[in-house]
């Protein structure tokens, strides 16, 4: 099991998302716990180092679990996505380990993850995701 933290951030039916270096899909902006961390100290790190913006830490809150087969390994690891929404101070810009930054609609789904596309469908059928 790949433990990993999302950030659903939202605007005008589309969500952002990330295309890192080397990769050819887009993923929700997040990542991996450090070891200690919590899921709040997870996100406001990793959105800081990919996204150069600071979460504001009493917006965060809670937004699903999704689980899926991990890209990229062997049949059976699957990797759980446990996502929040929270609000951020300063501009959205791409780090050096980020090639592209996008805003993806549902019709974009198959540029996404295994996982990102369970979460695509979930967000459209909440009428979140056009």
């Amino acid at each position: 099991m790949i433990d990993k933290i999302a950030w659903l951030h939202l605007r005008d039916g589309r969500i952002l998302s990330t295309r890192s270096r080397g990769k050819s899909v887009f993923y929700l902006p997040g990542g991996k716990r450090e070891a200690g961390e919590s899921d709040a100290e997870t996100l406001i790190r990793e959105i800081r180092e990919e996204l150069t913006v600071e979460i504001t830490p009493s917006s965060i809150a809670p937004a699903g679990i999704f689980e899926a087969q991990a890209d990229g390994h062997t049949t059976g690891i699957v990797v759980r996505m446990t996502c929040y929404t929270a609000e951020f101070a300063g501009t959205l810009t791409a780090s050096s380990e980020i090639d592209e930054v996008a805003w993806l609609g549902y019709e974009d789904r198959g540029r996404v993850s295994a996982v990102d596309k369970i979460i695509f469908d979930h967000l459209r059928e909440t009428g979140l995701l056009r």
